[in-house]
């Protein structure tokens, strides 16, 4: 134990240390690259360690400069805030935005906390970034499953009815997406005199889990309905 601290922990930067760092920091961000990869996201287990791997050997760099070059008057933390605000480059091209939905919001997150954990480790802080690696893992593992049943996952959504004539019963839909855990975000309606025909537009939250050949039928009862689409707002 005393050997690893000496190694990981030691404020003179030595190739051993230096060395020791680099592959506590490829084996920690690769943990949580590999959970995102295993997911299928867009910034997997490569990018992740890379993105680490540079956090960390920038952090070895920034204490090093001033032990070396500088007689120990330099600061080493000008080099890690400039990774702090440059990561947010790497992070907004983890976002996809599909309609009025945002996906890639945990990977973009990963992404910028394997980056604050390779500066801890390239900084000597090689526990409590032990700590933390053990902690994100829970969240990003364990919590999932419990966040999709307290918190299910909703997609904002585009639903319009066409109606024959004015056959449109307003109450009987708000009544039936209600029964589907849908929530209305605005309403619209037309009329076309020469279709005869009423379209109902509404910006819906859905949960992703809708029954939708049940919600479908269920709609159709809410009048002379000649055609349903739910859609992403483009």
């Amino acid at each position: 134990m005393e050997t690893i601290n000496l190694l990981l922990g030691n404020p003179v930067i030595t190739f051993p240390t230096a060395l020791a760092r680099i592959l506590l920091s490829l084996v920690a961000c690769g943990l949580i690259g590999l959970e995102r990869e295993m997911r299928r996201q867009t910034a997997g287990w490569r990018t992740h360690i890379i993105i680490g791997l540079g956090a960390t050997l920038l952090m070895l760099l920034s204490i090093w400069l001033p032990q070396t070059v500088v007689g120990d008057k330099g600061d080493p933390g000008r080099i890690a805030a400039q990774v702090v605000s440059g990561i947010g480059f790497l992070g907004a091209g983890a976002f996809i935005k599909v309609g009025n939905n945002v996906k890639g919001m945990t990977t973009a997150a990963t992404i910028w906390f394997v980056a604050g954990m390779g500066l801890a480790i390239g900084a000597g802080m090689w526990q409590i970034a032990l700590v933390v690696l053990a902690v994100s893992l829970v969240v990003l593992s364990v919590l999932e499953p419990l966040e999709k049943k307290w918190f299910p996952t909703e997609r904002l959504k585009l639903l319009q009815i066409w109606y024959e004539g004015s056959s449109l019963d307003r109450a009987a839909v708000h009544t039936t997406l209600r029964g589907f855990r849908i929530h209305v975000q605005t309403v619209d309606a037309s009329l076309s005199v020469q279709k005869k025909q009423t379209r109902l537009s509404a910006l819906v939250k859905v949960p992703i889990a809708v029954d939708l050949d049940a919600l479908f039928t269920d709609l159709r009862k809410t009048g002379k309905v000649a055609k349903i689409r739910l859609h992403e707002n483009y």
